[in-house]
């Protein structure tokens, strides 16, 4: 769909007919308008608050922003307004990735971080309807740069949010030297990574993250941590974390943790993809005859992981078949901490080589529906909680005020997360972008 180039059934510019909704002179109504608008009328609005549906919805949009939503009997068609004729379509909220990375991976090598580079992962990410990315570490000045040029009614890529580099450290004053210098680079978030890697690395200590999680505290700075472990899941909460941002998978989480969450309003972000990329290349993966996957896939890299001997490599891994079982114990924690109460917030940790940015995140809303979660549930985690768990503003609902990151669907996905990947269109701010099925 097009605002600018009509397309049959979907886009009806509307000159005359308009006016009748508009009230006064119509000379002075277009001149108050300023920006013109755009109007998307008849569809289902799902707005991702986890409000019930709007059908037959209006949307108006003006300067890449929401003007005002609601039933189409209840909104008033701006008299500049083009309209786009929606009906029988679904309208959500672009998705937001809570957890992923950018910027570094350049086909299976990391080490490759570039403002180019950065811009690609976005528009990758904004093809597969993921509107909004929280970077949790390995963000470089470029980032940054990206990040500070996106407040704008022209954005045509995902929006991006950083952490800089993941804070680590044998001792307070050493953590606490990164923060300050990812604080002077001018991070949205602190990262910090407490585990062990299954036995094979020094885990940071409780003192340390304790600092570290005070300091950025004192910078007004969110602390996002990743953990494995269910002890600390609590030694975190007990040190004042403000976001979980990997599964407990060691064990059965208790009731104890569900409360605290909840009572601290502290999100937790499953990432079950990332268990599944650590074995799933030991053979030749069922997504690699998927459509929506071989869309942007790069040839090269399914060859490399295709190899024998890189899929020997996955087999013979102590760790790949170790976080195979984690993935099970994950996915029975997502759904007894969702039917606890305890906000989840959708994310993935793509971005590194083999964790493909865009599907992945389909991949995860069909993990999280496996792990017991309802449709809207999903939707809402993938969008108004996410944003709201990354205290991101303008963005995860469909409401006046935010910026009309949307996306037009063929089919309900209330009805099954399967649906999200029935993509007609992709809008940022206001901007159609390639979806997947337009990518060459």
């Amino acid at each position: 769909m097009s605002k600018s180039t009509p397309l049959p059934a979907i886009l009806l510019l509307v000159t005359g007919t308009v006016a009748a909704c508009g009230t006064g002179d119509e000379e002075t109504s277009v001149l108050d308008a300023g920006t013109p608008a755009f109007a998307i009328v008849g569809a289902t609005v799902i707005d991702g608050s986890g409000a019930e549906p709007v059908s037959d919805a209006t949307v108006v949009v003006r300067d890449g922003r929401i003007e005002s939503v609601g039933a189409s009997a209840e909104v008033e068609i701006p008299v500049d307004a083009e309209v786009l004729d929606a009906a029988g379509k679904y309208v959500v909220p672009g998705l937001i990735n809570a957890h992923g990375h950018v910027g570094a991976t350049l086909g299976l090598e990391g080490g490759h971080y570039s403002r180019e580079n950065v811009l690609r992962h976005l528009q990758l990410y904004a093809s597969y309807g993921v509107t909004t990315v929280v970077s949790l570490g390995g963000d470089e000045p470029a980032g940054v740069e990206v990040r500070d040029e996106q407040d704008t009614s022209s954005l045509d890529r995902a929006r991006l949010f950083v952490a800089g580099a993941v804070v680590t450290g044998d001792t307070p004053g050493a953590a606490i030297e990164m923060v300050n210098g990812n604080a002077a680079m001018g991070v949205d978030f602190i990262k910090i990574r407490v585990d062990d890697n299954l036995g094979a690395t020094r885990k940071m200590p409780p003192d340390v993250y304790g600092a570290v999680i005070e300091r950025a505290h004192e910078l007004e700075l969110p602390v996002a941590a990743h953990l494995f472990y269910l002890e600390d899941a609590h030694g975190l909460l007990d040190a004042g974390a403000d976001f979980i941002v990997h599964s407990v998978r060691d064990r059965d989480v208790d009731e104890g943790l569900a409360e605290r969450l909840v009572e601290a309003d502290v999100c937790y972000s499953p990432t079950l993809t990332r268990e599944v990329s650590t074995f799933v290349y030991e053979s030749e993966p069922e997504f690699f005859a998927d459509e929506f996957f071989l869309a942007s896939a790069e040839p090269g890299v399914l060859e490399a992981l295709r190899a024998p001997e890189s899929m020997a490599r996955y087999r013979e891994s102590e760790s790949a078949q170790r976080y195979k079982e984690a993935l099970v114990q994950a996915q029975r924690n997502l759904g007894a901490l969702s039917d606890a109460g305890v906000t989840i917030a959708m994310g993935t940790d793509t971005g590194p080589p083999a964790r493909f940015q865009g599907y992945f995140e389909h991949m995860e809303l069909a993990l999280m529906a496996e792990s017991g979660m309802s449709p809207m549930e999903i939707l809402v985690a993938a969008t108004g909680d996410a944003a709201r768990c990354a205290g991101l503003a303008g963005v995860g609902t469909i409401e006046a005020g935010n910026w009309a990151d949307l996306i037009f669907l063929s089919a309900d996905p209330l009805e099954g997360v399967e649906n999200l990947r029935a993509i007609e269109s992709v809008w940022i701010a206001g901007n159609e972008v390639p979806s997947v099925s337009d990518i060459p």
